[in-house]
């Protein structure tokens, strides 16, 4: 029997004191199994998507929580929700479906405050191998936070205090007598599917369930029967037995990123994500979500494996266990962050282009790679894929063609999903005299490296946009954007107007949480002056001058690759313009405070 919403799921009933749970499961038996918890006025079928999306990996297990759903509510409902029976009905569904090993465990909003029960609890020891929390704190670690501020009322910790206060308003409404239950069944359950398509942006796809109402009004308890006490009374040994994956959305109008400041003296080794996305980040983000909870669990599944092998036992020290290690490097930054997102690299078939994309794969992500040249793009995909990227594929487009950039922004949205970070480093060079450049020259050197980074913005921009959950684009402008150079002046102009785009580009999408970027390289070692034209040169002239300054850049010798991890540090802390080499440090210096003395040096003749 099909469980109701997930296609292809196989439904069986768990009784736990008294109550009938309705399991889902997915994927094969025998494989480590995934609980997915959901939380508050859901059921498990806020979990389709990124159930489907582990399925192949994992035997995956969804649960209606006592009361929602299609599982039984319990009699009387005062008292019949608290944590202590929750973790009834967990042990009871894990011993159902997993008997004999323990299972990886996922939770969202009250899902993720069960899920810290699960995960903190004595009772549970060694029955969770591992928790990733979205959206939803412990109780008894947010006593002791709101205890901390309240005790030393310093004007941060008010601050945070007053702005958790305000976006927690509903928590007191929730336990008023009756009220929540008729809104719930009354108007507010009617209209909250097209408030949530409004206020976050989901599409009615199916959820919420029709049983949405009920669900609400069973689940005002979970809130009556638990907040208050455990506020009151905090549990002060609640420290993780498990590894714990944090996913934290940036956006979150609930939940301020703040609560999580002191979570590693109660998870040590605790692994942080953020994602740019608001609360429902299962139906926001399932490809993102299935990324890092695959790449969680295969770790902790290593990690036992090795630990067995090896003779080694996971043993609590002062009442905390062994947990993931806390990154330590930029490559684990890099991980964390961009582990199974989808970035768009232009110009990828060598040079900067390529060296990006090989760093975006090393950090987990789906890579799609676009160049003019086919072979070089596939290239290029198959060693992205070689260097651990979640996937990769080639996009053989021109970036100045307009109706081919429609095309591929399309195609890429339907077969991968909407970008998360998209690089426009497609360019070409152009070196001569000003008044020997041609009108053909100019639209030439325009429609590439301006042209193409304006199709890019707008097209995959605006999905960012109306997805709604934030981006990041990163121009690759260059250090001609500020410093003036003889005979490279359509070049120059061309990256001095990627250059002012990116910046107008940020003040107008910050707000929409995208970021916009401009990296400014100086000279680095790329196949860029071996394609380049030198305007007003006879044609048995060009390759001799490309053979120069090919040779000019060898000798400088600065790899791309340090290109690419200024791209992926830059995406990391969204900065707005980042030179790379120290000549396009000291020049943009210069422009702003010596502009004259950089004026003067660009009269210098380009030994070309």
């Amino acid at each position: 029997m099909s469980g109701a919403g997930i296609e292809g799921a196989r439904e069986r009933r768990v009784v736990s004191g008294g109550v009938e749970l309705c399991v889902a499961e997915l994927g094969e038996a025998g494989r480590p199994v995934v609980v997915l918890v959901h939380g508050y006025p859901d059921s498990k079928e806020v979990w389709s998507e990124v159930a489907r999306r582990l399925a192949g990996r994992f035997h995956v297990v969804l649960y209606d929580v006592r009361g929602h759903g299609r599982s039984s509510a319990p009699r009387p409902l005062r008292g019949g929700f608290t944590l202590e029976k929750l973790t009834d009905d967990f042990l009871a569904v894990a011993g159902a479906v997993s008997p004999h090993a323990p299972v990886h465990l996922v939770g969202h909003d009250w899902g993720s405050v069960q899920g810290w029960e699960f995960a903190t609890a004595r009772r549970t020891e060694g029955r969770v191998a591992s928790f990733t929390s979205i959206s939803g704190p412990s109780l008894d670690h947010l006593g002791l936070w709101l205890r901390r501020r309240a005790a030393r009322p310093t004007p941060r910790a008010v601050a945070q205090l007053l702005g958790q206060g305000r976006r927690s308003w509903y928590v007191s409404a929730l336990h008023l007598p009756r009220l929540p239950e008729a809104a719930w069944r009354g108007p507010l359950g009617r209209r909250w599917p097209a408030l949530l398509e409004r206020l976050e942006r989901l599409p009615a796809d199916g959820y919420p369930t029709a049983s949405l109402p009920e669900d609400a009004a069973h689940g005002a308890w979970l809130y009556r029967d638990n907040v208050r006490a455990r506020l009151r009374h905090p549990r002060r040994d609640a420290y993780a037995h498990a590894p714990v994956q944090l996913i934290t959305p940036t956006g979150d109008p609930y939940l301020s990123e703040r609560l999580y400041d002191d979570l590693e003296q109660w998870a040590p080794g605790l692994v942080r994500r953020t994602l740019r996305a608001k609360h429902w980040v299962p139906r926001h983000r399932p490809d993102q979500l299935a990324a890092w909870i695959t790449e969680f669990v295969l770790n902790r599944q290593n990690d036992r494996e090795n630990d067995r092998q090896a003779g080694r036992q996971h043993t609590r020290q002062g009442g905390r266990a062994a947990a993931a290690r806390r990154p330590a490097t930029a490559r684990e930054a890099y991980a964390q962050r961009f582990a199974g997102q989808l970035v768009l690299v232009t110009g990828a078939a060598g040079g900067i282009g390529r060296a990006t994309a090989f760093a975006f794969a090393e950090a987990g992500a789906r890579v799609v790679v676009v160049d003019r040249d086919a072979e070089g793009a596939a290239r290029t995909a198959e060693l992205a894929r070689l260097s651990g990227a979640a996937g990769a594929w080639a996009e053989c487009v021109d970036v100045s063609d307009e109706q081919a950039m429609e095309k591929l922004a399309d195609r890429v949205a339907a077969e991968y999903g909407v970008v998360d970070v998209l690089v426009n480093n497609a360019g070409i060079g152009l070196g001569g005299s000003f008044l020997d450049t041609s009108p053909e020259d100019w639209r030439r050197v325009l429609d590439v490296n301006l042209w193409g980074v304006i199709h890019g913005c707008r097209l995959f921009g605006r999905q960012m946009a109306e997805r709604g959950q934030g981006g990041h684009i990163v121009n690759i402008a260059s250090a001609a954007a500020f410093q003036p150079v003889r005979r490279l002046s359509a070049y120059g102009a061309s990256k001095a107007a990627v250059l002012m785009l990116s910046q107008t580009l940020r003040a107008e999408l910050a707000g929409q949480g995208i970021g916009v970027s401009a990296i400014c390289p100086g000279v680095v070692n790329t196949g860029i002056v071996s394609t380049a034209r030198f305007a007003g040169v006879p044609e048995e002239e060009q390759q001799r001058l490309r053979n120069r300054a090919a040779r000019a850049y060898r000798l400088r010798n600065y790899p791309p690759e340090k290109v690419a991890d200024a791209v992926l540090r830059t995406v990391l802390e969204n900065r707005a313009v980042v030179p790379v080499t120290p000549e396009a440090h000291g020049a943009l210096l210069l422009s702003r405070f010596a502009p004259r003395l950089l004026r003067a040096l660009s009269r210098i003749e380009p030994r070309l």
